[in-house]
């Protein structure tokens, strides 16, 4: 047992890029953490929604649809790549990061989840910009399969709380549509949040898609003592 150890230290173009793994007494285990410069971006000492991306992301595919093409927008530490993949529909899965390190971390196992990830014949890891992906034509021979049945998406803090401000187009009515482009009917799109959902982004979805829902992850948050809530979003295109 370590009270602290670095693992993987890059300098990307978005700053100082760290994995580290700690000892936390409050929970009695190791926690695992990524930091970019002095920003906290995720850590598994909270996974419960992430996870919950996945699931209710892959609960909104329509009845009856099977060998899913699934794309997860950010690898981080796993923990939602590996939830779809207990989806026995799921046929392939491209999980897409701009930061190459994050994905030769997983490569090396140095997460506990990398394994399982990285083992899964439906699985690849794909180094690229997922919003410049979804700005783009969906093209069967490019990067990811074409059409897909879920975009699962978690990388900014929010949709109005972004790590890039190259980001914030696809949280638009106009980036949604390109977004809803490389969906087949009846396609999902499901977003995590580090807040509850907002109203204004569920306008913007609904805009675009047939059915939206905001969902509340309510967890308990051992280090405060309290209870701490993320948002999901869910938006399901007309079949």
């Amino acid at each position: 047992m370590l009270r602290f150890e670095e693992l993987a230290h890059e300098q990307t173009p978005m700053g100082e890029l760290t994995l580290r793994r700690r000892y936390e007494p409050v929970v009695g285990r190791d926690v695992f953490e990524v930091k970019l410069g002095d920003e906290y971006l995720m850590s598994s000492l909270f996974t419960v929604a992430e996870e919950a991306l996945s699931d209710l992301g892959l609960a909104a595919v329509p009845a009856g649809r099977d060998a899913l093409d699934v794309v997860v927008g950010g690898l981080g530490l796993g923990y939602t790549a590996v939830a779809a993949l207990r989806d026995a529909r799921v046929a392939t899965m491209t999980v897409v990061d701009a930061l190459p390190a994050v994905i030769a971390w997983h490569e090396r196992r140095l997460l506990p989840v990398s394994g399982t990830l990285v083992d899964d014949e439906r699985t690849r890891l794909v180094h690229a910009d997922f919003f410049a992906l979804m700005r783009a034509a969906p093209d069967a021979a490019g990067p990811l399969p074409a059409p897909l049945d879920a975009i699962l998406l978690d990388v900014d803090h929010s949709p109005t709380f972004t790590l890039d401000p190259s980001h914030a187009d696809l949280y638009t009515v106009e980036g949604l549509r390109r977004l809803a482009a490389h969906l087949r009917p009846g396609g999902v799109f499901a977003l995590w949040s580090d807040d509850p959902p907002e109203e204004s982004f569920l306008a913007a979805l609904r805009a675009v898609f047939a059915r939206v829902e905001g969902h509340t992850v309510a967890f308990d948050n051992p280090i405060t003592g309290g209870v701490s809530r993320n948002g999901v979003y869910v938006a399901v295109l007309a079949g």
